[in-house]
């Protein structure tokens, strides 16, 4: 389904101890004026792809925070989305039935694709109907890998979130999935409801060819700081592995979120707005 990227190199994405990364950081008004933005520049992104390409892989977040972007590419967008050649994915999954209202499919199905002509056989979620969500994990790498046939999968594009605690997708502070380097998708237990989860690892995540984060709220504030600045301890706040890992992330932010966030500057961190 997929053509390579003569861009993407066969190696496995790492992420560079040590590294300092500028970071793109577009501050919105506010939830409304950041999902309008950030599903303008979706749009655009999916176009460019199936240009490039023929075709546009894009992974889907969960929470709160898309839901009105996703909204937006059903509503108002829709009639500018390729959706016949669009493939969609997910970044991770709580472990529940997709009629749950906590699953990450569940909302973007009720707010997305039940209202555009994605052809069913190009979505792709994370199954959870197994009684071992290992072999769920193992089950939806082997979907990823029959759709990207490189060492790992080269995305179009990746929507991940933010928590207030510094994860992304279901990467949690401190988890043992932070430090996976062969697998593209494992189960972790988290400290969140459910606890049980699927995530994509971070190495399969940042060979993206675009990363957009979207994060909206003052509870998330302190967290962007510590992603942001410097060289970003991604153990303590997993979603610095996604800015020291990836060369193309652009962090769509709201005016409460940027209040406490900074950016690294040659002295110290300045305030973002």
């Amino acid at each position: 389904m997929h053509k390579r990227r003569e861009d993407v190199s066969s190696d496995r994405p790492t992420i560079v101890a040590g590294a300092v990364v500028t970071s793109d950081v577009r501050v919105c008004a506010d939830i409304a004026d950041l999902s309008r933005r950030a599903a303008e520049a979706v749009v655009n992104r999916i176009n460019d792809a199936v240009r490039t390409r023929g075709t546009c892989s894009i992974v889907l977040c969960g929470g709160s925070t898309p839901r009105t972007l996703y909204r937006l590419m059903a509503s108002q967008l829709s009639s500018l989305i390729p959706w016949a050649q669009v493939h969609v994915f997910w970044g991770d999954e709580r472990y529940v039935p997709p009629e749950d209202p906590r699953s990450n499919f569940g909302m973007a199905k009720e707010t997305l694709l039940d209202h555009v002509s994605c052809p069913a056989a190009n979505v792709h979620r994370m199954l959870t109907q197994f009684a071992d969500a290992g072999v769920a994990a193992r089950e939806y790498e082997r979907t990823l890998r029959s759709c990207f046939h490189e060492q790992w999968p080269d995305f179009d594009l990746v929507l991940l979130g933010l928590g207030g605690d510094g994860h992304t997708a279901s990467l949690f502070p401190g988890s043992l999935a932070l430090a996976e380097k062969t697998k593209w998708v494992v189960a972790t237990t988290v400290p969140a409801d459910p606890p049980l989860r699927l995530t994509l690892t971070l190495p399969a995540l940042v060979g993206a060819a675009a990363i957009h984060v979207l994060v909206a709220g003052a509870n998330k504030a302190l967290a962007l700081q510590h992603v942001l600045e410097g060289v970003g301890d991604w153990i303590r706040y997993p979603a610095a592995g996604v800015r020291v890992g990836s060369k193309a992330v652009i962090w769509w932010v709201d005016r409460e979120a940027a209040g406490l966030a900074r950016t690294p500057t040659r002295d110290d961190v300045r305030p973002l707005i």
